[in-house]
């Protein structure tokens, strides 16, 4: 089973090196130590470290050559990071193993993870202020480049990393460079900081070669091809590909490594199980729905307005599941910001293809992506008063299910067959009273049957309960204005729901 996980971990660190001059010790280094019992004793982090930076050689290397062949690289403006980076990548190696086992730096994750989500949500890295190949640094850039450069390089040393990923960082956000030029010089730089730290490590220990020589070349092989397949696809398209898909593999990386780095503390976490059940209700919930409901949205005539009522019921009864079956409200409050987090830059990337415009129908432009943002703000926020401050977590289920099917009724019936429009000057004029009775009636049924069942009132206090909130809900979205309902009428549900459950 450990080949495996060496397999996996080549792969993830070439694919990595290909598109961001990602090093191979921030992907190597958690797999090995955690996944892999070989790597656990003694010297086992000392070992890894070594075996990716050997990988990071050839992997580097094919990478710099590739984007050399497209004048990607940039010595230019990148010469003083190298010249420190290797004066001071031994020196941190021999530090390293006088310290004892060093594992990757939490910092270098976390990077990875945050920087994966700003290319998702801004893939394109055009800057007006762009240097151009070759120009000269100014005094600021100078002192950047010898700042960076030493303590980049004495990390490369002492952590067991490239140092490619703050390299990049370095290159695109202080020096001006365009992402594959900061990829391609960060890459050149890094083939030869894996050499001389790799060779420091084995120098220092040679029981790494005697012990570990498969692991080594299983690992070097495997991510040297990775590194070179994904760097000839990100030179062959264009920078906002790269972007994104750069973006998605530092996040998925990312987060993963974070996972693997704190497993020990998570696993012990009763919250983060929780969560992790939560997120396993919303995949194994929502993705059924979504491969039932996107065929029929692009194989049939189905309108727009259904469909995306059709997500809304999808989104809210997920909502309802979730808390009745969740292990604790702050484990619901996570997982809404885990998803929020996880499906907004997901919407940011797919607004701008052309096949969104013709999967929802948007009054603004983004309005999906802050629509869904409120939603999982709003549950979050009920959640957090009815569940987590007056203990009532079926309340919390039942104003989120009352809330989301009876706003979907309204404009499910309203808008087709809604001839007779309330006029009023407290309303805007596109409401309609069948539309309103729909709703009206729909939240009533949803609430009653919650309170009934999952709360325990008797029946004539669910009646009561029920008809109350629906009432106030429904008055509620008819007088509000059409951008403020998704706060103010859930907010009057749960209101009149723990009014009434407190008689």
């Amino acid at each position: 089973m450990e080949y495996v996980w060496y397999i996996i971990a080549s792969l993830g660190a070439g694919i990595g090196t290909g598109l961001a001059g990602l090093s191979a010790a921030t992907v190597m280094v958690p797999i090995l130590i955690v996944l892999c019992p070989s790597f656990r004793g003694e010297t086992g982090a000392y070992q890894a470290t070594a075996i990716a930076l050997a990988s990071d050689i050839l992997g580097s290397a094919v990478t710099a050559y590739t984007y050399a062949k497209h004048r990607n690289i940039d010595l230019r403006r990148g010469r003083i990071m190298m010249i420190c980076i290797l004066a001071m990548c031994t020196v941190g190696s021999y530090v390293a193993f006088i310290v004892g086992n060093v594992v990757l730096g939490s910092f270098t994750l976390f990077l990875t993870f945050c920087i994966g989500i700003r290319f998702l949500v801004s893939p394109d890295t055009s800057r007006k202020d762009q240097a151009a190949k070759g120009a000269q640094l100014d005094w600021k850039g100078v002192a950047v480049s010898l700042f960076f450069g030493l303590t980049i390089g004495f990390g490369t040393g002492f952590v067991g990393t490239g140092g490619g990923m703050m390299m990049l960082v370095v290159f695109t956000a202080f020096l001006g460079m365009e992402l594959k030029t900061a990829v391609g010089t960060s890459t050149f730089i890094m083939t030869f900081t894996a050499l001389i730290a790799s060779v420091s490590h084995i120098l220092i220990h040679p029981a790494i070669v005697l012990e570990k020589w498969d692991v080594m070349l299983i690992c070097i092989t495997v991510a040297t091809a990775a590194s070179l397949i994904s760097a000839r696809f990100a030179n062959r398209v264009n920078n906002r590909t790269v972007g994104l898909v750069t973006g998605a593999v530092l996040t998925v990386l990312g987060a993963a490594m974070l996972t693997l780095n704190y497993w020990d503390v998570l696993s012990r976490s009763a919250l983060f199980v929780q969560t992790l059940s939560c997120l396993g209700v919303f995949l194994a919930y929502v993705v059924p729905s979504l491969i039932i409901l996107l065929p029929i949205r692009f194989l049939t005539k189905l309108p727009s307005f259904i469909f995306r009522k059709l997500l809304h019921i999808v989104a809210f009864v997920f909502a309802t599941l979730m808390i009745l079956t969740a292990g604790s409200w702050q484990a619901t409050t996570l997982a809404c910001a885990v998803a929020a987090a996880a499906l907004y830059p997901l919407l940011s990337i797919c607004e701008k293809e052309k096949w969104y415009a013709g999967l929802l129908v948007q009054k603004t432009r983004g309005e999906a992506k802050r629509s869904m943002i409120m939603i999982f703000a709003v549950v979050a926020g009920i959640v957090c008063v009815s569940w987590g401050y007056f203990g009532q977590r079926q309340l919390a289920a039942a104003a989120i299910l009352m809330w989301g099917t009876g706003d979907a009724a309204a404009a499910l019936i309203g808008i087709p067959f809604g001839k007779h429009k309330v006029k009023s000057r407290w309303t805007d004029g596109k409401k309609s009273w069948e539309g309103s009775a729909a709703m009206l009636a729909v939240s009533f049924l949803c609430g009653f049957c919650v309170l009934l069942w999952g709360q325990g009132l008797t029946a004539p206090r669910a009646l009561g309960a029920a008809g109350l909130a629906a009432f106030l809900g429904t008055a509620t979205e008819l007088f509000s204005p059409s951008e403020y309902d998704t706060v103010t009428v859930p907010i009057m549900i749960i209101a009149a729901l723990l009014c009434a459950a407190s008689v």
